[in-house]
């Protein structure tokens, strides 16, 4: 499972599949959260998801640091930075719940759907 990324088109058939929105209706709710996410940060709120975690942006102040190459002081400027904190919920499930699922619910759905309507009459 390592090195697999979940896009945003992946998200918008997941909430096709869950939901039972249109593909349009589901892209548009994906973007329309992310949208609100990435809103709420730009204005410094905390994003809290219930079971998942929660997002701050936080400010670095300037500082000095080195090149690790000629070891020359180099001044690192002032800039905000995005934090994210998993919730114990999402580390739990992380760390112990995976073993006692299957690999995607939606896929395993997704089977199920396939075989009913292998198995209904034509």
């Amino acid at each position: 499972m390592a090195g697999q990324t979940i896009t945003r088109a992946q998200m918008t058939e997941a909430v096709y599949q869950e939901v039972g929105l249109s593909r349009n209706e589901s892209a548009e709710l994906v973007e329309s959260v992310i949208a609100e996410i990435s809103d709420a940060l730009e204005r410094g709120e905390m994003v809290k998801i219930s079971s998942f975690g929660s997002f701050a942006v936080r400010q670095k102040g300037q500082r000095i640091g080195r090149n690790p190459k000629t070891g020359q002081e180099v001044p690192i400027s002032p800039r905000r930075v995005l934090v994210f904190r998993a919730s114990h919920a999402l580390k739990h499930q992380i760390n112990n719940g995976l073993n006692q699922r299957p690999a995607s619910r939606g896929a395993s759905r997704a089977r199920v759907r396939a075989g009913a309507a292998k198995a209904a009459p034509a």
